[in-house]
């Protein structure tokens, strides 16, 4: 933004994002319910075609209002159809099957479990992020939550295995998604419009191909379904990262992420609330957990009395930036 534009007081400011912060919790937290309703009459991939042909649709809308160019260099492109496969494709195809057996707010659970992966894969990928006792009891409290959550000392009674492993997979690829686009296209100069305007593009196209070949064409399209696929696309896929993008630009990515935390507890209310599914008393219990778990591998350390912190600043500043590009997940 230029210098010159002068700032709304710091008040409305505030109210401001945190208005824009409560919409994206309740748009990525309504996203399970609307997959749920959208798979009752469509097949997942269909499902996920649409979501991304909606929401490929707002961000180009968005890219042509601000004059924004599609990202040059075959190098480039090729970096961003394997994002566009590893963060949209392959994680939004694989929560719409596991929705097929499971319940929207269980999905929706297994989502919150994204930063947990991120940070066990990042401390093995990258060389900045340290393992501290801090990320690792972080991360036995977080999958403590997710077993609690399986009910695994009731051998997974009443839970569908393979729907759940898929939630857990799709949750899985973002932070595999995160850490790949983190190597390859960090610095690249583009704009973050650009880039996920040209990601949702390829990924898009990749359904485009899948979809006819696993797939019949429906023979009726309902309304309510149809708009359930409609408002995936449009709020849950673009104007939700639009939203996001902003969010980052103005409170940073480390405030801007605490939307992981609200998403599930949203995502499960709905579905308790509008679907009527049941939960068992371990399926909260063990998010809270996860939540817990996550937020404690994200938190930074107190600073020292002396004024220095037990972390080089330029390592956590590096994380930062790379986070702006990360999401929560949905």
């Amino acid at each position: 933004m230029s210098s010159s534009v002068v700032s709304p007081p710091a008040v409305r400011r505030v109210l401001d994002w945190r208005l824009r912060f409560g919409l994206l919790s309740l748009v990525w937290g309504f996203s399970f319910l609307f997959m749920k309703v959208g798979t009752e009459s469509f097949a997942p991939f269909q499902v996920t075609l649409g979501r991304l042909a909606f929401g490929t649709a707002v961000v180009a809308a968005a890219m042509a209002v601000k004059r924004e160019r599609l990202p040059r260099g075959a190098r480039t492109w090729a970096h961003l159809t394997v994002a566009g496969f590893l963060l949209n494709a392959l994680p939004f195809s694989l929560f719409a099957f596991s929705e097929l057996t499971i319940p929207s707010s269980l999905a929706g659970i297994c989502n919150a479990t994204s930063p947990l992966w991120g940070m066990a894969l990042s401390l093995v990928a990258l060389s900045e992020d340290r393992p501290t006792r801090r990320r690792v009891a972080g991360l036995g409290i977080g999958f403590l939550g997710v077993l609690t959550v399986l009910g695994v000392w009731q051998g997974f009674h009443g839970l569908d295995v393979t729907g759940t492993a898929l939630a857990l997979l799709a949750s899985l690829s973002y932070p595999v998604g995160w850490i790949y686009v983190r190597r390859t296209l960090a610095g690249s100069g583009h704009s973050h419009l650009s880039l996920t305007g040209a990601q949702l593009g390829l990924a898009t196209l990749q359904l485009a191909v899948v979809t006819p070949l696993f797939t019949t064409v429906p023979t009726s399209f309902p309304m309510l379904p149809l708009l359930s696929v409609a408002a995936l696309g449009v709020l849950g896929t673009g104007i939700a990262f639009l939203i996001q993008y902003d969010l980052v630009a103005e409170v940073g990515p480390t405030t801007a992420q605490m939307v992981t935390y609200f998403t599930p507890v949203i995502a499960t209310a709905a579905g308790v609330a509008l679907l009527g599914e049941s939960l068992s008393w371990s399926t909260p219990v063990g998010a809270v957990i996860v939540l817990a778990g996550a937020a404690l591998t994200q938190s930074r350390p107190r600073t020292r009395r002396d004024g220095t912190t037990p972390e080089p600043a330029h390592r956590t500043g590096s994380r930062a930036r790379a986070r702006a590009r990360q999401g929560s997940g949905v």
